[in-house]
């Protein structure tokens, strides 16, 4: 895609939304504090961070039926297994960086 036709689809539209008064809140507060340049742009931050989010989603999702169809479904078993190794390597990792006394 050239960068004209990326430019033609990054164009904006307003939109009218309703959002919870507390994400209001958080993005005018942003905008206080010079950590977006407008409502409007934190809002479509999110939306962006959201929309990439859900292909990451979709991406793994595939990834997974495919290691299932050629190796069978993970178990829940399996699944514990590996969050608990998880946890380990990152207690241990935690412990790793404690300054040394």
């Amino acid at each position: 895609m050239s960068l004209r036709e990326y430019a033609k689809h990054m164009q904006k539209q307003r939109v009218t939304v309703t959002v919870d008064q507390a994400d209001l809140a958080e993005a005018n507060e942003a905008v206080r504090q010079g950590r977006a340049r407008s409502v409007s742009e934190w809002v479509s931050e999110a939306m962006a961070q959201r929309r990439i989010k859900d292909r990451r989603l979709a991406v793994l999702g595939e990834l997974i039926s495919e290691y299932e169809a050629e190796h069978g479904v993970i178990s829940d078993e399996e699944i514990a297994q590996q969050a608990q190794q998880d946890r380990d390597a990152a207690a241990a990792q935690r412990h790793a960086d404690l300054p040394r006394q």
